[in-house]
């Protein structure tokens, strides 16, 4: 039986986190409701993650891995494991296990009907800062996107790969995964998960790239927005 859903877990400098998210992460294969495979993709990590990663991958048959020459952010970890993905559907987790793979679980049984299917961290286990930034960022992406997501930047996602292949690229990506599946005119869906406080290692995010960075990038999805271009083939003929 072929891969149905492919989890791409994009990470940088998380060498700590690494012996659980593997655990975690075969726990999940073994029980999922679609047969699925794990891309890791590292971005430029400095902390010995690239060799763990590459190492692991060797020696499991359904976890492959892509490794970076340099860090180039989490949109550009996202883009190439789009373009790398083989099954019809994929998901998409943080390396911090701040949400488990498990939650793919509560997502899974709506994909057929929507495009995007989002979890939502309604209880955060976050420090004060943390939550008001991501709450600060999150409503501005509102007022510029209209995409009205409570937790628009979840790091636990579900997509249908030809519509995730179709999303033009740019740093901040992942701020803004569900606005550009709306563009496609495809339905999105938010849907209350588990979320878990951090154990290993340490965030990477500040209030300059939680907040500043993701105004900055509102911009650009609004250019994008207005020269977007897509459409759909009724026949072919050759």
């Amino acid at each position: 039986m072929e891969f149905q859903f492919t989890i791409i877990v994009p990470i940088f400098n998380e060498i700590e986190s690494l012996p659980r998210l593997f655990e975690y992460l075969q726990n999940y294969l073994q029980t999922a409701s679609l047969k699925s495979c794990v891309l890791l993709v590292d971005d430029g990590s400095s902390d010995g993650s690239a060799s763990t990663i590459e190492k692991f991958c060797l020696e499991q048959e359904a976890f492959s891995c892509l490794l970076f020459d340099k860090n180039y952010g989490k949109g550009a970890a996202l883009k190439a494991a789009f373009d790398h993905t083989k099954t019809p559907l994929l998901g998409y987790l943080d390396a911090d296990l701040q949400t488990h793979p498990q939650d793919f679980e509560l997502l899974l049984p709506y994909i057929k009907d929507f495009g995007l299917v989002t979890g939502w961290r309604k209880n955060r286990k976050d420090t004060l800062v943390k939550r008001i930034s991501s709450k600060t960022g999150n409503a501005v992406r509102i007022f510029f996107t209209h995409d009205n997501i409570h937790d628009t930047g979840c790091p636990l996602k579900i997509m249908h790969t030809e519509y995730a292949r179709k999303i033009p690229m740019f740093k901040g990506l992942q701020r803004f995964l569900p606005a550009m599946i709306l563009l496609q005119e495809k339905k999105i869906k938010e849907v209350v998960i588990n979320h878990f406080p951090r154990i290993e290692g340490y965030s990477k995010y500040n209030f300059k790239n939680r907040f500043l960075g993701p105004l900055v990038d509102c911009f650009a999805y609004v250019w994008i927005k207005k020269s977007y271009i897509d459409y759909s083939i009724k026949a072919k003929h050759e």
